[in-house]
């Protein structure tokens, strides 16, 4: 199938029963309302400093403002209203009936109840926590407090009963919401929940020896083996275009690209994406603007990737194309960008608001990569401080987590994890507190994250 007729091809998310073009819709929709009432994909934070009285206007009209892009029942549904009584004519005597008053009532819809929520429900919903080898129990609290998601980290093997737990976990969600339950399962040797999804080649070997077609049909078995496990989101297709060897510390793709040709790897992506989607899981497309051929492992520490000129005719033709056929979740890399950003991409305005969303068009959900690689921290930089920076930027939701050494390890036991958390909240809610971060920014974050997550908050 060409590119051209696969880009026109719409997945359906069979879970949701939703089509992911129609959350974008939807976003686009809460972005048309003005950068004045939502400051959505907002600039650097220091732009939002010394306009504290217009913010108040903002926080006042948000809740009416959101409502008009529904996300209720669907994304795209208007806000519902009763008709307004006309006045009745005057009448020339003393009895004449009084005008009567215009009366109006206004349907719920998830995004108003996430307008009402206060900044620190809404500071919870915008963060993922890592679970190290299955121990769901670790994460209960976080739950418990709105946690918008939980990505599994670690060798361990998954348990043949990891529906069961993540459903226990959910119980301890808040009412009428779901967690974005993670996992990257890309193919090869990146894979997190075996034996409970069946392994599936390299995505370099897919590409060399099957078909889109049969990469599709594949990516859906991984869906729904995810899905029976409880497993939502899947951290994958890496769209990323490279031909080098790897993964290793000097290059995080190698054999994670599906090829080093900027239209094989679009494909190839593609039919994952479309696949995983099919399975009713939730396809997020990494590393945005493309680690190919980048500088080193952000894992590791900083690294840049080709310069802009370079990526426009290579690396970002994959996201592109993802996008049109309706990518709904995107993440975005740790690497900076030679003639965008000095920032690593995930912290930077002109990466997440200008580039992917701006010149391609993107408007589902943004999300980090791991905001504790060696590419953020380095330098001094605290999680808390890049996950504010992160928000201020554009993403939606942060990752944090990693096992690639022994210390880096037990900062994911049940303690850690919990400070890490609790630490991460509460500089958000400092940061909307002394307007370094627009609670608009917060509040259009936190709702990506529900709607991705299909959320019905009216039930």
């Amino acid at each position: 199938m060409a590119l051209a007729d696969r880009a026109g091809v719409v997945h359906a998310d069979l879970h949701s029963g939703r089509d992911p073009r129609l959350i974008n819709d939807h976003n686009r929709c809460m972005r048309g309302l003005g950068g004045s009432v939502l400051a959505v994909r907002g600039g650097p934070p220091s732009a939002a400093r010394g306009k504290r009285g217009a913010r108040v206007s903002v926080a006042a009209g948000m809740v009416i403002a959101l409502a008009g892009c529904g996300a209720g029942s669907a994304p795209n549904s208007p806000s519902r209203t009763t008709a307004t009584a006309s006045p009745s004519p005057t009448v020339p005597t003393d009895t004449a009936p009084a005008p009567s008053s215009p009366r109006t009532t206004t349907a719920c819809t998830t995004a108003r109840v996430v307008g009402g929520w206060p900044v620190s429900r809404l500071a919870a919903q915008v963060v993922t926590v890592p679970v190290l080898d299955f121990a769901l129990a670790n994460v209960t609290s976080e739950v418990r407090a709105g946690v918008g998601g939980v990505l599994f980290l670690g060798a361990g093997t998954a348990p043949a009963d990891l529906g069961a737990r993540v459903r226990a976990l959910q119980g301890h969600a808040p009412a009428h919401t779901r967690l974005l339950v993670m996992a990257d399962e890309e193919g090869g040797g990146v894979s997190r929940l075996s034996p409970v999804v069946s392994p599936v080649p390299w995505p370099r070997d897919m590409a060399r020896t099957m078909t889109t077609a049969e990469v599709r049909a594949l990516a859906g078995r991984v869906g729904r083996q995810m899905l029976a496990a409880g497993v939502t989101v899947d951290l994958a297709p890496v769209a990323d275009v490279d031909a080098r060897p790897g993964p290793s510390a000097s290059n995080p793709d190698g054999a994670r690209s599906f090829s080093g040709d900027p239209a094989t790897a679009a494909a190839y992506s593609i039919a994952f994406m479309q696949g995983l989607a099919d399975g009713g899981v939730l396809p997020v497309v990494k590393h945005f603007p493309g680690l190919g051929g980048s500088t080193g492992n952000t894992d590791v520490g900083p690294s840049t990737t080709q310069p802009l000129t370079a990526l426009t005719s290579s690396a970002l033709v994959p996201f592109r194309a993802a996008v049109r056929s309706g990518a709904p979740a995107v993440m975005v890399s740790n690497a900076s960008v030679p003639g965008l950003t000095r920032s690593p991409s995930s912290l930077s305005p002109r990466v997440i608001g200008d580039l992917l969303e701006r010149q391609l068009d993107f408007h589902g959900l943004v999300v980090t990569d791991s905001l504790s690689a060696g590419a953020i921290l380095t330098g001094g930089r605290t999680l808390a401080q890049a996950t504010v920076e992160a928000i201020a930027a554009g993403a939606d939701l942060v990752l944090f987590g990693s096992t690639l050494t022994a210390a880096d390890t037990a900062q994911l036991s049940a303690t850690a994890v919990r400070h890490s958390y609790d630490t991460v909240v509460a500089a958000l809610v400092a940061a909307v507190a002394d307007d370094r971060l627009p609670v608009a920014r917060l509040r259009a974050a936190a709702l990506h994250v529900a709607l991705a997550a299909h959320d019905n908050l009216c039930d």
